[in-house]
C-alpha cells in the first residue's frame, strides 16, 4: 500500500471543533466486530445500548479520537422515530464507514452556521456517558455522510475510559459527485477535508494498525 500523502491534521482542520469518532455501519454488531477485528488485528471495546434509537455499539480508541461500530439493536424496542445515521434505510452487504463526528462546545451556534441542514440538536446518554449531538429529523447522513454530526460532550469523553489500541487514524478523506458543495458545507462550520470529484459518495480513512495500513 503506497504511504498516505499527508497526515491526519492536514486532512482535518476545524477552528472551533475537532474530530471527535468514525462511524461504521454494520448489519449485526457481531459481524461487524468480528470485520473490523480481523482486519485491524486488534478486538474492539464494549460499548453499550442506546435506548432511545434502539441501537448499540463498540469502540476502538485510534490516538485521540476513537472509531464506532453501531447496528440497530435487536433485542430494543424500535424508537418512535427514524434511527440515526440512516440505519432504517442503509442497504449493508457488509459494514462500511459511513460518517464523521465532530465536537464543538459551541454546538447550537455552528449547527445555525451550516449550510446544509444537521437537524434537531438532542440531548442523549449511555450508561454514564451525556452530550448533546445534531440529529435530522428523518434520520438521513448530512449530504450523504461527508457534512460531520456535531457533538457537545457534557461527561468526560469516552475515549479517556478506552484502552490504547496500537491503532491510529492516519488520514480522512472524500469524495463525491458535487465536491463544491461538499467544501462550501464544510467551509461554513469551519471544517476542512480534501474532498475530490467521484462517481458516488465516499468517505475514506487509513488507520495504522498491527496488519499494517488499512483502508476503510
Amino acid at each position: 500500500m503506497s504511504k498516505p500523502r499527508c497526515s491526519l491534521n492536514s486532512f482535518v482542520h476545524l477552528p472551533d471543533m475537532e474530530l471527535d469518532h468514525l462511524i461504521i455501519a454494520a448489519k449485526a454488531l457481531e459481524s461487524g466486530t468480528a470485520w473490523l477485528e480481523e482486519l485491524l488485528g486488534v478486538p474492539l471495546q464494549a460499548g453499550g445500548q442506546h435506548a432511545f434509537m434502539g441501537t448499540h455499539n463498540r469502540l476502538l480508541r485510534l490516538g485521540s479520537v476513537y472509531l464506532e461500530v453501531i447496528a440497530i439493536d435487536p433485542d430494543a424496542p424500535a424508537p418512535n422515530r427514524p434511527r440515526w445515521f440512516g440505519l432504517d434505510s442503509l442497504l449493508l452487504e457488509q459494514p462500511r464507514l459511513i460518517h464523521w463526528v465532530a465536537r464543538t462546545d459551541a454546538l447550537t451556534s455552528m449547527a445555525a452556521l451550516s449550510l446544509e441542514p444537521l437537524g434537531v440538536v438532542t440531548d442523549a446518554a449511555r450508561g454514564d456517558l451525556r452530550w448533546r449531538i445534531t440529529i435530522p429529523d428523518d434520520g438521513h447522513l448530512p449530504l450523504d455522510g461527508l457534512v460531520p454530526t456535531l457533538i457537545e460532550w457534557s461527561s468526560p469523553h469516552p475515549v479517556s475510559k478506552l484502552p490504547e489500541s496500537s491503532c491510529e487514524l492516519v488520514a480522512l478523506t472524500a469524495s463525491h459527485p458535487q465536491p463544491e458543495r461538499v467544501r462550501a458545507a464544510l467551509e461554513s462550520i469551519g471544517a476542512r477535508l480534501e474532498v475530490s470529484k467521484g462517481v458516488i459518495p465516499a468517505l475514506t480513512a487509513v488507520i495504522s494498525s498491527p496488519n499494517g495500513l488499512v483502508t476503510l
